[in-house]
């Protein structure tokens, strides 16, 4: 049970980066953007074909972070000087990345578990700093038996994801950032004010799914593999965490909320796989837990608001018959 959860806690740490970016289009730019199914997958394929041929899992992650960016760009592009409605665009745009990725990695798996990435070179740092025999004795105390290396994967992953987190909310608060913010709210009032929402719309599609492409990039080389259909569904993934973080952390400021995506993607991860520990449940029915968490978090606060208020109510209107008993 306790290495279901710990790797659930693992993947919901990588999949946060993808939910940020998800957050960006969604809630800020109030942009369905589909493109994140595709470039998920981009993410992962150019990172692991680069690595493959010998380039430095850094190197490769970062150049995966730039074809997302140049992905993202091209969606604003298609809406904003396409004039393509925002949801074909994003459509559209995933389409075409199915062909490409799969150019891009010449076949529908490539792996990567013999191979240097970002993690088995955290593993090296972590053995040659001797941090595994501490992290050994600590989980000998716990009575818990764990990989080190994990740990040094969660702990830099955390470190990672806040950083990004971070770097979103000073992005968010610069004039570029606030811009973005109106555009999302009202983009005829930003317009009106000589500000250029086509740029500033591409500019966000694009930060958007560089964050997606890292997310990608990140995952096939934590799982290691990457495959041309693990992006199906990604952005329900991410629509969930978004959702799932806000009903349960709240939303009243921007780093408030790019923390409740942090945990709402966590807690969708470590809820599905207890989900599916469940004897009557698979794999195959993970798209309808999904369903079921989304829904679940956008009917609870409702239904909680509702019955709060039938509760003041029926206070007031007992409070005003006992006025008037005491008045008669």
């Amino acid at each position: 049970m306790f290495i279901s959860i710990f790797n659930a806690f693992e993947s919901g740490i990588i999949f946060a980066i993808m939910a940020l970016g998800v957050y960006l289009t969604f809630r800020i730019l109030d942009f369905p953007d589909l493109t994140v199914d595709g470039s998920f997958v981009t993410g992962g394929a150019v990172t692991a074909i680069l690595i493959t041929n010998g380039m430095p899992a850094i190197i490769a992650t970062f150049i995966a972070i730039v074809c997302g960016f140049i992905a993202g760009t091209i969606t604003g592009l298609l809406n904003t000087k396409g004039k393509v409605n925002p949801l074909l665009s994003g459509i559209l745009m995933m389409t075409a990345l199915y062909s490409i990725n799969l150019r891009i990695m010449g076949q529908s798996t490539i792996p990567l578990l013999n191979q240097s990435t970002v993690f088995t070179q955290l593993k090296n740092v972590f053995e040659s700093a001797g941090l595994d025999g501490i992290i050994n004795q600590g989980l000998t105390g716990l009575g818990l038996e764990r990989t080190p290396s994990t740990y040094s994967v969660l702990l830099v992953m955390l470190v990672v994801t806040f950083f990004i987190k971070f770097v979103t909310d000073y992005f968010l608060k610069t004039e570029i950032g606030l811009a973005l913010r109106a555009t999302g709210d009202n983009e005829r009032m930003i317009r009106s004010f000589s500000a250029n929402t086509d740029f500033l719309t591409v500019i966000g599609l694009g930060f958007s799914n560089a964050l997606v492409a890292l997310a990608g990039g990140l995952y096939a080389q934590f799982t290691g593999f990457s495959d041309l259909n693990m992006g199906i569904g990604m952005i329900v993934v991410g629509l969930a965490s978004v959702i799932i973080g806000e009903s349960v952390v709240g939303t009243k400021s921007i780093m408030r909320t790019t923390f409740a995506v942090i945990i709402g993607s966590i807690i969708y991860r470590v809820v599905v796989t207890l989900a599916l520990r469940a004897d009557f449940l698979d794999n195959g029915d993970t798209r309808l837990i999904t369903a079921l968490l989304v829904i679940l978090a956008l009917v609870m606060p409702r239904l909680i608001e509702t019955y709060k208020e039938r509760t003041r109510k029926k206070k007031k209107r007992v409070a005003l018959t006992e006025q008037i008993k005491e008045g008669a």
